[in-house]
C-alpha cells in the first residue's frame, strides 16, 4: 500500500486517527482549554510566517541534518511528551521510543505516562529524554531522577508551565476522568472503536505505571481534568531550577518558557537549551502563539532552542527553524499517526515531514537548514526582526 497515495498528509492521518479512536480519547488529545483561542493563535501565526522563494540554483539536494547538544542528528524534529500516551493508542510510549530510536531522533516521555521508565528502558535510543512534572517531596524527586537514569535516559526536561490544572472544557463534556471511569457511556463509544477497544483489553487499561510507587492512585477530590501526578506535583521556582540542575548530570532542558526575560535567566542558571512552548494551547487561553515568542527570546539567550506547538508540516518546522528555533518538536502530530496507523503511522509521519521540508527547500534554493532565507510576516511583507543565530556548538559556558 502506498502510504503517500492514501495519507499524504498530516491532515489525513489526524482524520483517520479520529474514526479509529473512541470520541472522550479523541476529545483529551485534540482540546485546548477555554474557547481554544490560544491553540487557534497558533495556527494563525504559523500561517502568517512567510519564506522568499529563491530559483535558478540549479538541482538542490537538501541535508536535513543538524547539530544539537554536541550531537548530529539526521532532522531537526522529535517526539514531544504527551501524558497517558497509552490511553490514544494501546502501547503508545513503546512505539514512539522505539521509533526514535530507529530514525535517531529524540523521544521525550511524559512523568505522566501510562508506562513507565523501566517499562521503556530496552526501547530507548541515544537520544532519550525524560520529562518531569515537578515533584514535591525531595526524596521521589531523588528516586525519579535515578530511575530515569538507570533506564537510559540521557536528558531531562523540567515542564514548567503547568502550575495548575487547566479546565479543558472539551475533555469535561466527554465524561473521561484521571483514571479514565467506564461509564456506559464511555463503553459504548468504546463499542465503536473496535481496533482501539482489542488492542486496550489486552493490555488493559492505561494508567500512571511510573507513579505506583509513590501513590495508590487514590484521587478522590481532584477536577476531572488533574490526576494523580497531581497529589505529588507542586509549582516549581527558581530555586527549584537550580535543585535540578546541580541534581541531573547530563544535559537540562526547561520547557513551558515564553518570556524573554525568563530565557535570559534559565541561560545564566545553565540550561543546556530552551523550550519555547504555550503546551499547545492546553493550559493558558491568553498566552500568545508560541512562534510570536520565538523572536525576542532568540535575541535574549544564545542557548538553543527548542520550538513546540502548533507544528503541522515540515514547512511549519521551516517556519520555527527560519525565526531562531534550534531545533523542534511535536506532540499531538505523532499521536494522531499512532491512532491513524499504529507505529506505522509514527514512520510515516517521519517521512511526510522529511518530504515536506525537503520539497519546501528545494523551492527555496536552500541545500542546508542553515541557508533558510529570512522570514516576514505575509499579511505586511514587513521582516521579524531578527538577530543572527548564534554558532552552534557542543556547549555555551
Amino acid at each position: 500500500m502506498d502510504l503517500h497515495a492514501t495519507y499524504p498528509a498530516l491532515a489525513d492521518l489526524r482524520a483517520r486517527a479520529q474514526r479509529r479512536i473512541p470520541p472522550f480519547v479523541w476529545e483529551y488529545l485534540d482540546s485546548g482549554t477555554g474557547k481554544e483561542a490560544t491553540k487557534a493563535r497558533n495556527r494563525t501565526a504559523l500561517d502568517r510566517i512567510g519564506l522568499m522563494p529563491s530559483v535558478l540554483h540549479g538541482e538542490v539536494t537538501p541535508d536535513l541534518s543538524t547539530p544539537f547538544l554536541g550531537d548530529t542528528l539526521p532532522l531537526p524534529f522529535g517526539i514531544s511528551p504527551i501524558g497517558m500516551s497509552g490511553l490514544i493508542w494501546p502501547g503508545a510510549e513503546g512505539h514512539l521510543a522505539r521509533a526514535g530510536r530507529d530514525h535517531n531522533i529524540p523521544y521525550c516521555i511524559s512523568t505522566v505516562a501510562t508506562q513507565s521508565p523501566e517499562d521503556i528502558a530496552p526501547h530507548l535510543g541515544p537520544h532519550a529524554w525524560f520529562q518531569m512534572y515537578p515533584p514535591r517531596d525531595p526524596e521521589i524527586r531523588r528516586d525519579m531522577l535515578a530511575r530515569a537514569k538507570a533506564a537510559g535516559f540521557t536528558t531531562l526536561i523540567l515542564t514548567v508551565d503547568v502550575p495548575t490544572a487547566s479546565r479543558r472544557e472539551r475533555q469535561v463534556r466527554s465524561g473521561l476522568t484521571n483514571p479514565p471511569r467506564l461509564t456506559p457511556r464511555l463503553l459504548a463509544q468504546i463499542a465503536t472503536r473496535p481496533a482501539w477497544a482489542w488492542e486496550t483489553a489486552k493490555r488493559g487499561m492505561p494508567h500512571m505505571r511510573g507513579l505506583d510507587k509513590y501513590t495508590d492512585a487514590a484521587s478522590e477530590g481532584l477536577s476531572p481534568t488533574a490526576h494523580v501526578g497531581y497529589l505529588l506535583r507542586t509549582a516549581p521556582d527558581w530555586d527549584y531550577v537550580k535543585w535540578l540542575r546541580d541534581a541531573w548530570d547530563g544535559p537540562f532542558i526547561v520547557k513551558g518558557i515564553l518570556k524573554p526575560q525568563d530565557a535570559e535567566k534559565l541561560d545564566k542558571m545553565g540550561s543546556d537549551a530552551i523550550w519555547i512552548s504555550n503546551h499547545a494551547g492546553r493550559q493558558f487561553d491568553g498566552a500568545p502563539a508560541s512562534i510570536d515568542a520565538l523572536p525576542a527570546i532568540r535575541a535574549a539567550t544564545k542557548r538553543p532552542l527548542i520550538f513546540d506547538s502548533g507544528i503541522e508540516s515540515g514547512l511549519d518546522i521551516l517556519r520555527a527553524l527560519s525565526l531562531g528555533a534550534d531545533f523542534v518538536m511535536l506532540g499531538r502530530a505523532f499521536h494522531f499517526a499512532l491512532g491513524a496507523l499504529g507505529r506505522t503511522g509514527v514512520d510515516h509521519l517521519i517521512d511526510i515531514l522529511a518530504k515536506d521540508m525537503a520539497a519546501n527547500m528545494g523551492q527555496l534554493g536552500a541545500a542546508t537548514l542553515t541557508e533558510l532565507p529570512p522570514a516576514f510576516d505575509l499579511t505586511t511583507n514587513a521582516p521579524f526582526q531578527m538577530v543572527q543565530k548564534p554558532p552552534r556548538r557542543a556547549e555555551i559556558s
